[in-house]
């Protein structure tokens, strides 16, 4: 039996279950009076998605429903929240491309470098009808609906040459360049299909092989060069923006169900309100971090983001990262760009 079989199989599994808990949940509620939304994250107290949803989106429906968040996956183990929605045993998560992407490969689209250009980007993608087929086969088959889209920032090259040796406005000047990139088929083939030479290698082991010169590079949002301290063995970081990560405000479908029309629209805005703070925040936060790390040292600029966009676009046309992806999807996404 494959994997995506077996996937197929339990998410049957569970649809029945949601459909039990659905039964249930007016009983509850009366019971309660107020909607009790639990919701399960690996992430901890002080992350930014945390934050706006603690404080914009739970104060938004504070009338009718109490939020109840768990960090760092003490309530649900990190990768098992979209089966516990399913089977009625959690109402909320933040969930990721690749994690949709287990059960339904055509979401690994959304998860693939210079398929989002940025923050608005990804809401307009997010809101647009191209989404619609993506949206309604998580609820049919999955029971959980996706209500907003959170940005979580931008990753880009870090090198440790100077930009007197080298400046990177187009893949061809990453010809021969060691770039660390994480060990999974998919990510070395961003690295080879953004011109350098992947290297897969362990986080751990970055910041020691920077500094000995055993890779030229490494790629990270901002917020990570600064944490990992990557900024003290490198001299240079180049906006490629390659991929502009994301999650998604997932909540349970059979809880929506259940709730009036009005719960809806309140819970709708909340969690698009919610995403914006957040988005707003981590902007603020990498524009921030430009200025530190120049502070530190580093030239920061932006290369021919086309050059980059069109030639990695071209790699994945036609390979297998890009088999599942429905026909002319990518095309409507593009449009939908700057």
């Amino acid at each position: 039996m494959t994997k995506l079989t077996t996937r197929r199989a339990v998410m049957a599994t569970m649809s029945a279950l949601a459909a039990s808990a659905a039964f249930l949940a007016p009983m509850a509620a009366s019971a309660q009076d107020k909607i009790t939304l639990r919701m399960s994250t690996p992430a901890s107290e002080t992350d930014q998605r945390s934050v706006a949803l603690a404080e914009v989106f739970a104060p938004a429906v504070a009338d009718f429903a109490t939020y109840e968040p768990h960090y760092n996956a003490s309530l649900v183990a990190q990768g098992s929240e979209l089966e516990a929605i399913a089977s009625g045993d959690l109402e909320m998560s933040i969930a990721s491309a690749q994690e949709l992407a287990t059960f339904f490969p055509e979401f690994s689209i959304f998860a693939t470098g210079y398929v989002h250009q940025d923050a608005e980007h990804q809401v307009r993608v997010f809101n647009d009808a191209l989404m619609d087929p993506f949206k309604k086969t998580v609820e049919d088959e999955l029971g959980v609906k996706l209500l907003s889209v959170m940005y979580l920032g931008r990753r880009h090259v870090n090198l440790r040459q100077t930009k007197d040796e080298l400046t990177v406005m187009t893949p061809d000047d990453l010809a021969g360049v060691n770039l660390r990139m994480p060990g999974t088929d998919a990510w070395q083939f961003l690295g080879k299909a953004l011109g350098a030479n992947p290297t897969p290698m362990s986080f751990t082991e970055v910041y020691t092989a920077l500094s000995t010169g055993s890779v030229d590079g490494q790629d990270n949002p901002l917020p990570t060069v600064v944490d990992a301290k990557f900024y003290e063995v490198t001299n240079q970081i180049v906006l490629t923006s390659h991929l502009v990560d994301l999650n998604y405000v997932a909540f349970s479908k059979a809880v929506w169900d259940e709730m009036t029309p009005e719960q809806q629209e309140a819970v709708q805005a909340a969690a698009d309100a919610a995403a914006e703070s957040g988005r707003q925040a981590q902007l603020k936060k990498e524009a921030d971090l430009v200025a530190f790390l120049e502070d530190k040292g580093l030239s920061i600029y932006e290369p021919d983001l086309a050059a980059f966009r069109n030639h990695v676009q071209q790699q994945y046309v036609g390979s297998e990262f890009a088999a599942s992806w429905p026909e002319g999807v990518l095309e409507k996404i593009n449009a939908l760009g700057n």
